[in-house]
């Protein structure tokens, strides 16, 4: 696998980031969560840079970024989509529409459409059981998502 190029912009920004929390390693999560924001996910080579600022072995970060669901190694689409699959929405038929979102953008889960602007994820509860099944484009929440709904929502992301 090629490695990335981080430009010097960004670098100096994690470098910053790792030094607002005063190089601790007991900080490492928090620092995972800004450089995530800042690169968008969390390549090897942003994770040796985090481990350097950090004096923590690199096998320890991707310890933790392989341990919390949050972390992703792989990059997100301009608008990462996550369908609920908890027990509220699964019951209220959440994988057909999961199931309808891969269809629609001929992708699986994990994975980002090949122009970049979807990725698709599912996880376990967005607290919403209410307006089950829950869908989240970014941070913005759909509820009562049917298969037929899928086509709308996709319409309000592709301008």
């Amino acid at each position: 696998m090629a490695k990335i190029k981080l430009s010097d912009k960004k670098l100096q920004e994690l470098k910053d980031v790792c030094k607002s929390f005063n190089n601790e390693k007991g900080e490492l999560i928090n620092v995972l969560h800004k450089a995530q924001s800042i690169f968008g996910y969390l390549p090897a080579e942003v994770q040796e840079v985090i481990a350097k600022e950090l004096n923590a072995s690199v096998a320890h970060v991707y310890g933790v970024v392989t341990f919390y669901s949050f972390f992703t190694m792989i990059p997100k689409g301009q608008h990462p989509i996550s369908i609920c699959l908890g027990t509220a929405c699964y019951v209220r038929g959440a994988e057909k529409v999961l199931e309808e979102f891969r269809r629609q953008l001929k992708i699986q889960v994990g994975e980002t459409t090949a122009d970049g602007k979807f990725s698709l994820s599912c996880l376990r509860c967005v607290g919403a059981c209410g307006l089950a099944p829950v869908v989240m484009v970014g941070e913005k929440v759909y509820g009562r998502v049917s298969p037929d709904g899928v086509q709308d929502i996709l319409s309000e992301y592709n301008n």
